[in-house]
């Protein structure tokens, strides 16, 4: 005998349902006592386009021995979908990490060996990416409580969408010694949401400490990267980490701010980190179809300590007295970002003697000779930019079915992590 339902809709699944979750407690009978056993048939995959329906049926077969007089059929879909309407008989609701979920009732007597059909719908939303469905029932048509088995089912599906990550950097200046603060950011300009619901290579960021410094506050999401994965709990003193959420989620229009705190060393000259976009397991995103925003840099402009004469690490000496037709000439290089500064000093006018000029650093003026014979300027702040090139640096969901990467990611928070949206 076969039964049809009315027609259910879908819902959106619970992030991080199925994760190290038993398989359902299954009343077990007696040998002299009969039960039902409903089994419930698999949907067949997909890859929706957002805004498409899947709109696709089950069997609810009774496979026991005693019939089973009505049963309470569940949807949950991930946040990328939701129903396309409300059937009657369920009662919809939005549960635990933007999950939505269906109950349906349905009083329909199901004997043994017999089987009623119950349609699973949904839609995708513009932000469908990576998602999810669970749906069915427990083996004795009560509402199910546990994992997934022949009565209770899950479906993971990626929808024919991308998701857009970028890495941002930061600039910062202190001297040689001082601490600075450096943002590393990672960005999700979408249009899909992010959580790797098959597999354990949870999107992230890569970053890679400007040499010359050390990472002495490092943010509880970043953990030590060696040369295929984390090596263990967020810690300072590494030269390269990688940044993730804990939740592993990246919503579209999201913001993740890492702030690492570094100590500048007492011979630093100007530098730079990079920020990359990866995967916990330094793998590049396979849905993000736009690879030329995925690196970034951590510049640190050094101020200070710079050589006589050169307008080393950005202290600006410009100048130097002149005798008649004299000049001096400050340092000239390139920063971090490629530009090129520094520039001519000054022409002096008549020189008189005078001393050194020093700005933020020992660079001394350059002598500067004339008709009048050898001057200095004794107000002079030597070359004019004074910024060196940069020297490089040392190193570098809903329902989960499978376990979410060992990221070991942990320790103390000592910075921050923001989680921010664009407001669009």
């Amino acid at each position: 005998m076969r039964s049809a339902l009315r027609p259910t809709a879908a819902c959106v699944a619970a992030a991080a349902i199925g994760i190290g979750v038993p398989v359902f407690a299954v009343p077990v009978a007696h040998a002299d006592e009969a039960s039902p056993d409903l089994v419930v048939s698999a949907l067949p995959s997909a890859a929706p386009k957002p805004g498409e329906v899947y709109d696709r049926s089950v069997t609810v077969t009774n496979k026991g021995t005693a019939p089973a007089h009505g049963f309470t059929f569940r949807i949950r879909l991930t946040r990328g979908l939701d129903f396309p309407q409300h059937a009657d008989g369920c009662v919809y609701s939005t549960i635990a990490d933007q999950v939505r979920q269906a109950l349906c009732k349905v009083d329909t007597v199901i004997d043994p060996g017999a089987s009623v059909t119950a349609p699973v719908r949904f839609k995708a939303l513009p932000k469908a990416l990576m998602e999810a469905v669970e749906y069915g029932t427990s083996p004795t048509g009560e509402t199910p409580t546990g994992g997934f088995d022949d009565s209770y089912r899950r479906l993971a599906l990626t929808a024919d969408s991308t998701a857009d990550l970028l890495a941002q950097g930061d600039l910062a200046e202190g001297g040689p010694g001082s601490r600075v603060t450096v943002t590393a950011t990672l960005r999700n300009d979408g249009p899909g949401w992010i959580r790797q619901q098959e597999g354990d290579d949870q999107p992230a960021l890569k970053v890679r400490i400007p040499s010359g410094t050390v990472a002495v506050e490092v943010p509880a999401d970043c953990a030590p990267f060696g040369t295929d994965g984390p090596t263990g709990p967020s810690a300072p003193g590494h030269s390269t980490y990688v940044c993730a959420p804990a939740d592993h989620t990246i919503d579209a229009d999201q913001f993740l701010d890492y702030g690492f705190v570094l100590r500048i060393a007492k011979n630093a000259k100007d530098t730079r980190g990079e920020v990359t976009v990866s995967s916990v397991h330094g793998v590049r995103p396979a849905f993000d179809k736009n690879p030329a925003n995925d690196t970034a840099y951590l510049n640190v402009d050094v101020t200070g300590g710079g050589e006589p004469g050169t307008g080393t690490s950005g202290g600006t000496t410009t100048g130097g007295g002149s005798g008649a037709g004299g000049s001096g000439t400050g340092g000239r290089g390139n920063d971090p970002h490629g530009r090129t500064t520094g520039g001519s000093g000054a022409t002096g006018t008549t020189g008189t003697t005078g001393g050194t000029g020093t700005s933020g650093g020992t660079g001394t003026a350059g002598s500067a000779s004339g008709t009048a014979g050898s001057a200095s300027d004794t107000s002079g702040t030597a070359g004019s930019d004074g910024i060196l090139a940069a020297t490089g640096s040392d190193g570098m969901p809903l329902l989960a079915g499978a376990a979410v990467g060992a990221t070991a990611i942990g320790g103390l928070a000592l910075w921050a992590v923001r989680r921010r949206t664009t407001g669009k």
